[in-house]
């Protein structure tokens, strides 16, 4: 791969990395609700866990959901009602985690296997995969292109939940806790705007 190429699908990674979508913005939640230490977990779940869906759709899994459309849509579908429960959850938090508390952050599993229902995972990995990859290099490019996306990915979403800690002591009063979550959990739900768009 030229460095032209490397250079340019790092800032695409970056790019798709760092903008809003159902990953950050659940981060930015956590981050205020939990805090970045114990959202530590979630972050490494999407970072590991969107590169190897990067990984499986290089190898077929995209072509698969090309052959068979249907199967494609009812994923969609399944992913859009589990991101609402996401947001119900989200909207329904009334107060800050502390350390001992038994609410809990998202788990490195549960935010790897949410990569698979997630709409804006599915367009940057089939986008990511038919851009950068090289025929006659074919394997070696879609592993390069999952480190890259997981290299660039890590501080991307960091920066999210650094945020979304700062935030913590602001939004420790109920009122503005619950105006955030909900407002959170609203942007959540219009990130499923790419499922119902025709």
């Amino acid at each position: 791969m030229s460095y032209d190429l490397l250079f340019a699908l790092a800032i695409f990674a970056f790019v798709s990395s760092v903008t809003p979508g159902p990953n950050n913005l659940m981060l930015l939640a956590s981050g205020v609700n939990f805090g970045f230490r114990r959202s530590i977990p979630h972050m490494f779940g999407i970072g590991i866990g969107f590169s190897l869906m990067l990984v499986l759709v290089g190898f077929g899994l995209g072509e698969l959901f090309r052959a068979y459309p249907p199967l494609f849509t009812a994923l969609k579908y399944a992913g859009g009602a589990y991101m609402l429960y996401l947001a119900w959850k989200i909207a329904r938090s009334e107060r800050i985690a502390s350390g001992d508390s038994t609410a809990m952050p998202m788990t490195f599993l549960q935010a790897a296997e949410f990569q698979w229902v997630n709409p804006k995972a599915w367009v940057m990995s089939i986008g990511a995969m038919a851009t950068y990859t090289m025929p006659a290099s074919f394997a070696f490019s879609v592993f390069i292109v999952a480190v890259v996306f997981a290299l660039v990915c890590f501080p991307s979403i960091g920066v999210w939940t650094l945020f979304g800690s700062a935030l913590r002591q602001w939004l420790s009063q109920p009122r503005y806790l619950r105006m955030f979550n909900w407002t959170m959990a609203s942007l959540l739900v219009l990130s499923l705007w790419p499922i119902i768009a025709p």
